[in-house]
């Protein structure tokens, strides 16, 4: 195949530092590094503007530290994107009305920036509580050197709700981009491969190394195509997984490949009823467990 069609993402598997000048700063330099290995996308890990230090921290202490997407930790990132020729997924606490969002802002090769996207479920088991939840999933256009590609993004524990990707799919997502902040075991890596097997899209999920707490690398990018033409078996929709440790990891997505699936595999929205996906749109409340009384 050739290496038109191939697209480079680079998933920025790095340690925070103690401020937002250090994260600035290494930000940079990493994206530099990304670029140098051939990336057409750089995707950073989870609110990386401080590092998603929010845990057994007050919460006016941390929620201070949030920052503007129109601030110049943000735009530095938008003109280098531009100074690349690279499109670049920047992470931030971004400041909002009377309480934060858990944001990544999306630039393309040219600086301009394609989307702003909130953390629609936000973990209000914990900290993230006194967050303000995104409103919306969405989807834009990214021009890379293979052409048009349509991205989305989610952050973290918006992957354990299948509705987040399956409405990306449903806007026209080839690509979702998934900053994340936890430990990767088998079962949220699983939830990732799900994703991208049901809607026919790559997924491309970038963690914070095993230095960090909490967290463990095991970054990783699933390309959604079970099937070839030439194998009658499935094949294994991982790319890409790395170990723990610290580092800038490149995938290459083959997208005609991809598109070539897309037209001709059953998944994503071929054979789907959602005529009778009422009750996932009832807004009545209820127990955190579905009970029997609900069954109609």
């Amino acid at each position: 195949m050739s290496q038109d069609h191939k697209i480079k993402i680079a998933l920025l598997q790095i340690a925070p530092g103690s401020t937002l000048k250090e994260n600035l700063e290494k930000g940079l330099r990493c994206c530099k590094k990304a670029k140098r290995k051939g990336a057409d996308i750089a995707l950073f890990p989870e609110m990386w503007s401080n590092g998603y230090h929010i845990y057994g921290r007050p919460v006016s202490e941390w929620q201070a530290e949030a920052v503007s997407v129109d601030s110049d930790f943000v735009n530095a990132f938008g003109r280098l994107a531009r100074e690349l020729d690279m499109a670049v997924g920047i992470t931030l606490l971004e400041k909002y009305e009377t309480a934060p969002r858990n944001t990544v802002v999306l630039f393309d090769r040219y600086g301009e920036r394609k989307f702003v996207y909130a953390k629609v479920h936000t973990c209000d088991f914990g900290a993230e509580h006194d967050l303000t939840p995104g409103e919306d999933f969405y989807v834009s256009t990214l021009d890379t050197a293979c052409g048009p590609l349509e991205v989305g993004a989610m952050i973290c524990y918006d992957r354990e709700f299948p509705e987040s990707a399956r409405i990306l799919m449903l806007k026209g997502a080839e690509l979702i981009l998934v900053p994340n902040a936890c430990p990767m075991e088998i079962n949220r890596l699983s939830q990732l491969r799900a994703r991208a097997y049901e809607n026919m899209t790559a997924i491309a999920t970038c963690n914070y190394p095993e230095t960090v707490p909490d967290c463990n690398g095991h970054s990783s990018v699933f390309d959604g195509i079970a099937y070839l033409p030439e194998s009658d078996a499935s094949r294994d929709t991982c790319i890409l997984q790395t170990d723990g440790q610290e580092g800038i990891y490149i995938a290459e997505l083959d997208l005609e490949q991809l598109r070539s699936y897309r037209e001709s595999e059953v998944h994503g929205n071929a054979y789907r009823h959602p005529k009778k996906y009422g009750l996932l749109t009832d807004t009545r409340i209820r127990e955190p467990f579905i009970r029997n009384d609900y069954r109609e």
